[in-house]
């Protein structure tokens, strides 16, 4: 690192580095570990230092993940083509010369390093049987911008590594196994997390083709991928309803399919007009909706304990 970039590290002002890890959007982690610690919890098995180190690591990799991926798509000139939005398109920190690319590049790897340290720990608490939750997390972050992305399985990549995998790794934190409410809690977060990507991909297909960018909307065109949006929306609470019907998770975990009602209006917009640009209140939406649905499946699974269900 030369001293020039040494120097713009150290005067960059905090917000330009919230704004490249998406600050907003680092909410989720903190839904995804009370859903997976409540699964645990339910089970019988719950330790605060062990949710609060998970807690810590999946935030850190959230944000290493944005961080990354808006440095690629500055250099790969995605960013500087991009129409914004308040959930799509870059944060337009890098762009607007707030932030050096090679300081975003050192505050991403930094934040890898807090994840794989939070990872080493478990490693030397839980031992090797941790080892697959490491392996995949570290693929899933590093390879997401360079490869998934650019593949077809960003989507599949974003509802696992901030749905299904945080969700059943809370839980398996707290006792070195994935109880079953744990792993039924852990499907609906896939989905959710997959249409959050899959949606806010629709502003962006214009200049992410030519960055070499194939996504589903890509893939599929608007229309098809408006379709997968509808399925993936649609297992949400059918995934929830049957972890309930079949005896994985408590009956007050069905509250957890009211949020989707939230999805009137992306809905909407996909079965009538996906040809026409994501509607600012659809998406922000569909933000509430994921975010929601996470913290309801929590409360629902801390209620069962109290009611001794």
């Amino acid at each position: 690192m030369d001293t020039t970039e040494s120097h713009e590290i150290r005067r960059a002002p905090i917000g330009a580095y919230a704004g490249v890890a998406r600050g907003p959007f680092l909410i989720l982690p903190f839904t995804l570990i009370a859903s997976g610690a409540a699964a645990a919890a339910y089970g019988g098995r719950f330790d605060a230092l062990r949710t609060a180190i998970a807690l810590v690591g999946l935030v850190a990799l959230h944000a290493a993940v944005n961080v990354l991926n808006e440095t690629s798509d500055f250099r790969t000139g995605i960013d500087l083509r991009t129409k914004r939005t308040p959930f799509s398109g870059g944060s337009g920190t890098l762009p607007s010369g707030r932030l050096s690319p090679g300081a975003a590049a050192v505050f991403g790897w930094t934040c890898v390093a807090v994840g794989v340290a939070a990872g080493a720990w478990f490693l030397a608490v839980l031992g090797p049987r941790f080892l697959p939750f490491v392996i995949a997390g570290l693929f899933l972050v590093v390879g997401y911008t360079r490869f998934l992305a650019r593949t077809g399985l960003g989507e599949i990549a974003a509802g696992l590594g901030l749905g299904t995998l945080p969700v059943a790794g809370a839980a398996f934190v707290q006792a070195g196994e994935i109880g079953p409410a744990a792993l039924a809690a852990s499907v609906p977060a896939f989905f959710m997390t997959f249409n959050l990507l899959l949606l806010n991909e629709f502003p962006d297909v214009e200049a992410d083709v030519p960055g070499g960018r194939r996504n589903i909307v890509i893939l599929l065109g608007r229309k098809g991928a408006a379709i997968v949006y509808v399925l993936a929306a649609v297992a949400t609470p059918a995934s929830v309803i049957g972890g309930v019907t079949s005896g994985l998770l408590p009956a007050p975990c069905l509250a957890a399919a009211l949020p989707s009602a939230l999805l009137a209006r992306p809905l909407s917009w996909a079965f009538r007009r996906p040809a026409e640009p994501v509607p600012i209140p659809a998406m922000a939406a569909n933000v509430i909706w994921n975010l929601a649905t996470n913290t309801v499946m929590a409360a629902g699974l801390v209620a069962a304990i109290l009611l001794g269900r």
